[in-house]
């Protein structure tokens, strides 16, 4: 009768254990599908595409930034980062001693935007 319990119990061990494997593994991939995702939506982001276009996938993010270059995160996750350089449109981009102007336009370009990245938040 112990051997019996000892044997049933065992194999409820093993079950049980095999479960949440199943169910760490299924979740892990949940998660891979789901940043692949979040990466697709970044990675359509090219130069040539406007403020307006990127703002559609990323937010603004804390930090020092200018009009013509700013970090910003990702939509889906705020450790998902990029860093964009812009080129006003619309207006000068210096103002007459050199210095960059502080308002953002909408159709200003994007003239670079690095890989996305990750970090965590920074406030201000």
């Amino acid at each position: 009768m112990f051997k019996l319990l000892a044997v049933l119990l065992l194999v409820s061990a093993v079950t049980i254990c095999a479960a949440s494997s199943a169910s760490q593994s299924g979740c892990a991939q949940e998660h891979e599908i789901w940043v692949g995702h979040a990466l697709e939506k970044m990675e359509a982001i090219k130069p040539g595409m406007t403020r307006d276009d990127l703002l559609k996938i990323f937010r603004t993010e804390g930090g020092l930034s200018t009009r013509l270059h700013r970090t910003f995160v990702s939509r889906d996750c705020a450790y998902f980062k990029v860093d964009v350089e812009f080129q006003a449109v619309g207006r000068p981009g210096r103002d007459s001693e050199g210095r960059v102007t502080l308002e953002e336009g909408p159709r200003d370009t994007i003239v670079k935007i690095s890989r996305p990245y990750l970090q965590y938040s920074i406030g201000d």
